[in-house]
């Protein structure tokens, strides 16, 4: 435990608390001179008249969203997982490409745009409307992003292969005792589902002050700022930079983790979830005609959260001008020819999918390792442990960029891992560290002792028990590790745009310049480039996973 706490502190932990040292530091620019040190940072930070605003914004936001996309996540997950509709696996599958297609903020705004978005331009055709009918750069425009992103498609995916793996009689009971479909759901199915629910609301809870492009991109020009966004002003947007104000602002995070530490802990070890054993038999349950309203339903929530987005990015990228199309000829190659011939574009290319494939395979392995320590193991230190896994979360992206910026020029030795991909490897690891290792906890639970000892009974050693049993069970678990990693290695920004250099630069980083820039049509192009890299390694990773995981018959 020694040997995996040190190590993880070390990256975890001190940059965290050498951010809160610094925030005592009052100098006008702590970089250059002798430290001043005092709590004027504290004092001003807490007065301004924007923080609480921003915050009271930040939860607003962020609760709108939570209400109406976890009872419906949690819907969509038992009717994939728990009935037998038709094309199941093919409408779970359509949530991953949801997730992994980035540039919704940009397909949106593409969209939804007051001038030249392209559905306020069909509606001013029509007779009875004068003025743009949506408008993007709203706070409703923000909470539609929010739900449209990854409010539904990551907790659907999350949630789907936990109900999976439940066993069918205790759903039978419940049938044969009377209860219908809806009953049994919300009787039966969701109790027995409350560890990974939980777990998912824990780590929504989280993001209250992470959230940041959209944010950026939607609420400044308004003049609505959040916590993130907030912060990112007093970093980049101000001279000279008042960082020391905005590290205060990152305790706040803190309280909100000293709550959800135990409160996770105590519902995983209130009582037992334990829905995979020996005697583990899988089904689904039928709901007659209504699976063709669910299945229709979906199809629906479909081209709203892909179709229609891709379609927008497409159009977008091979026009002369978006929302232009009076322009002759309005369509164009050449942003398309401008962009895969530029060579910041192919370094940006060659960085992204070195960083993506080595997160995507790495961290699934080592993540499983850090849950099966916590959950199956009564080793000393684990809570110490879980503890460093959460308050690593606590930081937002930019806040933790900054920290290992410090801690890489600051500390003797890993000052040449400062710009390289190495440095962005680490850092993207650990940036999906909480998330990662909790989904592996979740599924840990499930399983039940009596699978691991009966190979070990049979003389298998925890290698072998690891291939043969946990890999197989766990398989859907490690394939989402692995997709969301890879596609948070492709996609983030706040967490390595100051760690990267000329030579280190990623799409993400490309594509977020492009849209502050107002080059939409250079950011559709490489929102397409990035979500047709994640999407073909998805379907692979996830059709590889199906053949080696339980299945229902």
């Amino acid at each position: 435990m020694a040997a995996i706490l040190l190590p993880l502190g070390f990256v975890l932990i001190w940059p965290v608390l050498l951010i809160f040292i610094l925030s005592f530091n009052t100098a006008r620019d702590m970089f250059v001179g002798p430290a001043v040190w005092g709590l004027e940072n504290w004092r001003v930070a807490f007065t301004e008249d924007r923080i609480p605003r921003a915050i009271a914004n930040t939860f607003l936001i962020w609760g709108v969203q939570f209400v109406v996309s976890m009872p419906l996540s949690v819907f969509i997950a038992w009717v994939l997982a728990r009935t037998r509709i038709p094309f199941s696996h093919a409408l779970e599958f359509f949530f991953w490409v949801a997730y992994v297609t980035p540039g919704g903020v940009v397909a949106w705004i593409l969209l939804l745009d007051p001038y030249i978005g392209y559905i306020n331009i069909l509606a001013l055709k029509l007779p009875f409307v004068e003025t743009p009918v949506f408008d993007i750069f709203s706070v409703g425009g923000i909470i539609w992003v929010g739900i449209m992103g990854n409010g539904i498609a990551l907790k659907v995916m999350l949630l789907t292969p936990a109900f999976r793996n439940m066993d069918a009689a205790l759903e039978e009971a419940a049938r044969v005792g009377g209860a219908s479909a809806l009953g049994t759901m919300l009787r039966v199915t969701v109790p027995m589902m409350i560890s990974p629910i939980a777990l998912v609301m824990a780590l929504q809870v989280m993001r209250i002050f992470q959230s940041f492009e959209t944010e950026l991109l939607l609420g400044v020009p308004i003049g609505f700022f959040v916590y993130s966004t907030v912060i990112f002003d007093l970093v980049r947007m101000v001279e000279p930079p008042r960082y020391g104000q905005a590290t205060v602002l990152a305790s706040i995070t803190l309280v909100v983790l000293a709550f959800i530490i135990p409160l996770q802990r105590w519902i995983l070890q209130r009582r037992r979830y334990t829905t995979i054993s020996s005697g583990f038999r899988p089904g689904l349950v039928s709901i007659g005609n209504l699976k063709w309203a669910a299945v229709g339903f979906l199809v629906l929530l479909h081209l709203l959260l892909t179709v229609v987005p891709v379609v927008a990015l497409v159009m977008g990228s091979f026009m002369q001008r978006t929302g232009f199309f009076e322009v002759d000829p309005p369509f164009t190659l050449r942003h398309w020819n401008f962009i895969l011939s530029d060579p910041q574009f192919l370094t940006g290319l060659r960085t992204t999918l070195t960083l993506a494939f080595t997160t995507g395979l790495l961290s699934p392995i080592l993540f499983s390792m850090l849950a099966y320590i916590l959950v199956r193991t009564r080793w000393p230190g684990r809570f110490l442990l879980d503890s460093t896994i959460w308050v690593s979360a606590a930081i937002p992206g930019m806040l933790s960029s900054l920290g290992l910026l410090f801690l890489f020029l600051g500390t003797p030795g890993l000052s040449f891992l400062f710009g390289t991909i190495w440095a962005l490897i680490i850092v993207v690891i650990l940036q999906g560290n909480t998330t990662g290792v909790n989904i592996a906890k979740g599924a840990f639970v499930q399983v039940g002792f009596d699978m691991e000892e009966a190979a070990r009974v049979s003389g298998a050693g925890w290698l072998r028990t690891y291939f043969r049993i946990w890999l197989p069970l766990l398989m859907p678990t490690m394939v989402l590790l692995g997709t969301l990693n890879f596609n948070i290695a492709a996609g983030t920004t706040a967490s390595i745009i100051l760690l990267a250099s000329r030579d280190s630069v990623t799409l993400s980083i490309l594509l977020l310049n492009h849209v502050i820039a107002a080059d939409r049509e250079m950011a559709a192009a490489i929102s397409i480039i990035i979500g047709s890299m994640t999407l073909v390694t998805a379907l692979i990773a996830r059709e590889w996973g199906r053949r080696m995981t339980v299945r229902h018959r």
